[in-house]
């Protein structure tokens, strides 16, 4: 290898950090402003996010079906079901010799995204929605949602995690809209049953998504060591 080459692919990773490093602080910059709004109580967001959550909440009450749908949804998308789940499906995809890195990328992703979620609650410490007659209880800080902001993560990351796999333009779509209903779903699930405010899904969905693409930019097109062009002809797909 001639020095030329050498130093391509030290210019490559550095692209790579850059990109995620720009769209890092892209989203941290956009997160930031919404959590200011909320702690400063910005009075048209504050109304808005009150006004949503009383009405979600008188339809809950008038539907019973629809407030058991939601509580099992509750159930269903809790982070650590959806981890345990998605920490198998990057087990599964590690032991495909071409999805190794990926599913190591995938798994820290999500890791490291949970525990970014419960340190920005703690960070802005908003109190859940006071509702008369409550339709259901959560503990601990609401902005962002945690339920949000980890069905954004593994959801996308799991998109991510597979998309060399799908090898059809049909099959790519649909779970990028798979995806999306799941995140959706979620994100009013917390709205309806009223432990979370609008603008708490809205943080948690742009904190999720945006944690996971930084980080597909900074991993995207990177190959270990071994799987350098002179020591290997293919590299993992991506």
């Amino acid at each position: 290898m001639t020095s030329e080459e050498s130093v391509q692919p030290a210019r490559s990773r550095l692209r790579r950090v850059g990109r995620a490093v720009v769209y890092g602080l892209v989203v941290a910059v956009v997160v930031t402003a919404l959590a200011f709004l909320v702690r400063s109580q910005f009075d048209p967001l504050i109304r808005a996010d009150t006004s949503a959550i009383r009405t979600a909440t008188d339809v809950t009450r008038e539907h019973p079906a629809l407030r058991q749908f939601l509580l099992t949804w509750q159930l269903l998308s809790n982070p650590t079901n959806l981890y345990v789940l998605a920490a198998l499906a990057c087990l599964w995809t590690w032991r495909r010799r071409q999805l190794t890195t990926r599913a190591l990328w995938a798994f820290v992703t999500m890791m490291v995204g949970w525990n970014l979620a419960l340190d920005v609650k703690y960070i802005v410490q908003r109190a859940r929605p006071i509702v008369a007659d409550p339709v259901s209880h959560a503990p601990g800080y609401s902005f962002p949602s945690g339920h949000a902001a980890n069905a954004t993560i593994a959801a996308t990351t799991m998109v991510l995690l597979f998309w060399p796999l799908m090898r059809r333009t049909g099959v790519r779509v649909g779970a990028v809209v798979a995806a999306a209903l799941f995140v959706l779903v979620t994100c009013l699930d917390r709205i309806f049953l009223g432990v979370h405010f609008p603008s708490d899904v809205v943080g948690g969905v742009l904190l999720g998504a945006g944690l996971v693409l930084s980080s597909y930019a900074g991993y995207v097109d990177w190959r270990p060591p071994a799987l350098e062009p002179d020591s290997a002809t293919r590299k993992e797909p991506t």
